[in-house]
């Protein structure tokens, strides 16, 4: 079974913000192959189905972003077997507003998330979808920025950016090669 992770923060207060285009994807995910993300498992919201003929976890950590490994690990240990996938989906301020890369191994870039997953796992070899939001006008405003929501003439752009990234895991997951 391959997992597929979308980084993000519990809760109301979270659910519309830069931080938690993870969990945004993970819900359109869901909601095109009709996948129930809605049990507890470990610390995690969870859902199995299929995707692009694979077996699939999708997973939306419970944890907070900056603990997100803790979460991860446990899924990852309890579900992926040599050569099934591990695809982490999360917001990238080093890319601009609706740039999609996706990456393959590598360190944390400053994402304490993803920094939190590579050290529960002990290693970065894992895909990452990494969604651009762009930078705040000033360094000292990351927090605040990627905990803000979109502004509304980036929701467009929001929108596009999500249902790209649907795209690229669906081809990612068809692709197989572990």
């Amino acid at each position: 079974m391959h997992l597929v992770v979308g980084l993000g923060n519990p809760g109301r207060r979270y659910a519309q913000t830069r931080h938690n285009l993870g969990f945004m994807v993970i819900d359109a995910l869901a909601a095109r192959h009709r996948i129930a993300v809605q049990a507890s498992v470990g610390e995690a919201w969870c859902g199995q189905g299929t995707i692009a003929g694979q077996p699939v976890l999708l997973a939306k950590p419970q944890t907070y972003m900056n603990a997100s490994g803790k979460a991860v690990v446990t899924l990852a240990h309890a579900y992926l077997r040599e050569g099934e996938k591990l695809i982490v989906v999360h917001d990238d301020i080093d890319l601009p507003l609706g740039k999609i890369r996706l990456k393959r191994g590598g360190g944390d870039a400053g994402h304490l998330g993803v920094r939190s997953v590579i050290a529960c796992l002990g290693h970065g070899d894992f895909f990452r979808v990494r969604l651009g939001i762009g930078r705040p006008p000033r360094k000292e405003e990351v927090v605040d920025y990627v905990l803000s929501p979109f502004a509304p003439a980036e929701i467009e752009a929001r929108d596009a950016m999500i249902a790209q990234a649907v795209d690229l895991v669906e081809r990612l997951l068809a692709a197989d090669t572990g």
